[in-house]
């Protein structure tokens, strides 16, 4: 079983600088706190007595007393910032790697929107908390503590008043914390969908567009941005009150000790340099309590990003390698035994059902049915994107769960009808086929593809930069570079899920022929809705209802099988009756 992994694994890395910042923070509070005693001195031993000399030497402390406190701090703020961009880059990184083992159900189950959220806000907000908690929170108590020792030091009477506000701030920022929390984890969870709303909107603007869908994309956005409004808007006023609280108690006590601070000079039981540093020991403590309610109120907003967090940190994959996984991948026979599959997991809900199927190595499949028939969920078991509810693939020979998923899918090409171009050149998005390919391996791919001639076009050849998503190429030439990329792995088996349906039918023929001369060995599937992309492959699957209706030659089915019939003599009747 996967050991639970934590944010402190990610803070492991930068122990030693989590570590020096609240060492230097104690040195900094340690001289902080010891300044207003010298102010008291300086007035009550300098300037009260006119004595020059003690003024100088008083004097001359302070301003290195001051001098050290900064020393102090810059270090601790230096040794602070880097332990937390680096625990929230360590944390990134971590979350990033996790995730890319994940399996589509495991990305179905957070969300794209939930996941970049998490990688984003949710990181900040932990990394800000983090680097108040070693440095702010740490500070705060000390100086809390230090400054109230002292003000006991100079008059105990007057240092007990602080005693009597620390049990109503308690009460007050659990109250506060408690009401806050639950509203913050339902603003992240709208966040998620707020991510996703804006995802999906910029990339389908051109639908957006073409169906003047603008105004319906404004109400869907300004109703979720309206509800982390509502949400927010409460748990901030929650917060508010917090503010108000430190301030009532703490100017309360301000109040008590400077009426019974004045009459103690008058009846000179304490001096006035005293009273002087008891005023500095209480702005003290009022900006402690002041930072520790900031901490706090950090700590509760990053708790629900943490708990966030640590969710898709032990998120485990439904898909894993089993304990001696088979590395090399014989040849690209394919067999499906008996195979059901549910996308939910439930029997009752399943979308391929008692499939068996026998492919010999080399052998072109074609795939033709109607939508919802099951067709890309049959060839996405291959490399195994999903088990199996039930029965088994075998790649090889190898039940496709036996293999090492890398190796598995590093032996299997897949080319899909909407497939994804990085931002890049056109280089560098066919060497995700092959790292080190040369440039006479790229052009050769490309010729085969059919996508040599257009790529000689472009003014930049090779180098044309691809714009995200591949917006700047037109749908049959993004097809044509992926087939090139799929190419250039060299794979034993070949899936093709409607990747030539947006090219014309005499480039789909020389692509067709581009396979069967240059690899005849690498087993391929051909999913398509035109008759004329698979009539020449050596099996056709009829698919209906999640099942296989039928299974022949071209010629085959076209005695055996009405539905193929059909398809067959409605296309053929069009092209003619075009002619």
């Amino acid at each position: 079983m996967k050991k639970k992994r934590g944010l402190v694994s990610c803070v492991q890395e930068f122990t030693k600088d989590a570590v020096l910042t609240p060492i230097f923070v104690v040195g900094e509070v340690a001289f902080d706190v010891l300044i207003p005693m010298m102010m008291a001195q300086l007035i009550d031993k300098g300037i009260d007595a006119g004595n020059l000399s003690n003024i100088l030497r008083y004097g001359g402390l302070l301003v290195g007393m001051a001098l050290v406190a900064l020393v102090f701090g810059t270090l601790s703020g230096r040794f602070a910032a880097r332990a937390s961009t680096g625990f929230s880059r360590n944390l990134r990184r971590e979350m990033y790697r996790n995730v890319q083992n994940f399996s589509f159900s495991n990305i179905d189950k957070f969300s794209t929107g939930g996941i970049i959220t998490r990688l984003t806000t949710d990181v900040t907000n932990v990394q800000m908390a983090f680097m108040m908690i070693i440095r702010v929170a740490v500070r705060c108590p000390i100086m809390l503590i230090c400054a109230w020792v002292l003000t006991f030091k100079i008059n105990p009477q007057l240092a007990m008043i602080f005693l009597v506000v620390i049990p109503v701030l308690a009460v007050g920022i659990f109250l506060i914390m408690r009401g806050a929390h639950p509203l913050f984890e339902r603003v992240f969870k709208k966040y998620d969908v707020l991510n996703n709303v804006v995802q999906e909107n910029l990339l389908g603007i051109r639908v957006v567009k073409s169906f003047v869908r603008e105004e319906h994309e404004k109400e869907k956005f300004g109703k979720i941005s309206q509800e982390i409004y509502a949400d927010f808007s409460k748990a901030e006023k929650i917060i508010a009150f917090n503010m108000p609280l430190m301030q009532v108690c703490v100017y309360s006590c301000m109040l008590v000790v400077s009426w019974l601070g004045a009459h103690l000079v008058v009846s000179s039981q304490l001096t006035t340099g005293e009273l002087t540093s008891m005023f500095s020991y209480i702005m003290m403590i009022l900006m402690s309590l002041m930072m520790l309610s900031m901490v706090l109120v950090m700590i509760i907003l990053s708790r629900a990003s943490a708990e966030r967090i640590t969710e898709l940190l032990n998120e485990e994959s439904d898909l894993q390698n089993g304990p001696n996984p088979v590395e090399v991948v014989r040849d690209g026979s394919v067999t499906f035994e008996n195979v059901s599959f549910s996308y939910a997991g439930d029997p009752e809900k399943e979308c391929l059902k008692n499939v068996s199927l026998e492919i010999r190595s080399g052998e072109t499949v074609g795939i033709l049915g109607g939508t919802g028939t099951s067709k890309s969920t049959l060839v996405q078991l291959i490399p195994r994107l999903y088990d199996a509810t039930e029965g088994r693939v075998l790649v090889g020979g190898v039940d496709v769960r036996d293999y090492d998923m890398e190796a598995l899918r590093e032996q299997v090409a897949m080319v899909l009808q909407k497939n994804v171009l990085f931002s890049g050149t056109i280089k560098e998005n066919l060497r995700w086929g092959k790292e080190d390919a040369t440039d006479e391996e790229l052009v050769r791919v490309c010729q085969l593809a059919q996508a040599d001639s257009f790529i000689q076009e472009f003014p930049d050849k090779y180098d044309t930069y691809i714009e995200q998503g591949g917006t700047n190429v037109s749908g049959g030439q993004k097809q044509r570079l992926c087939i090139a990329r799929a190419l250039l792995k060299k794979p034993r088996i070949l899936i093709l899920d409607d990747s030539t349906s947006a090219v014309d039918t005499k480039t789909d023929a020389l692509i067709r022929k581009a396979f069967r001369e240059e690899i005849p060995d690498t087993t391929k599937f051909i999913i398509a809705q035109r008759v004329s992309s698979i009539e020449d492959a050596d099996k056709i699957l009829v698919m209906e209802g999640g099942r296989i209706a039928a299974m022949g030659t071209h010629e085959e089915l076209l005695q055996s099988c009405e539905i193929y019939r059909e398809i067959y003599e409605s296309q053929t009747k069009g092209v003619n009756d075009h002619e």
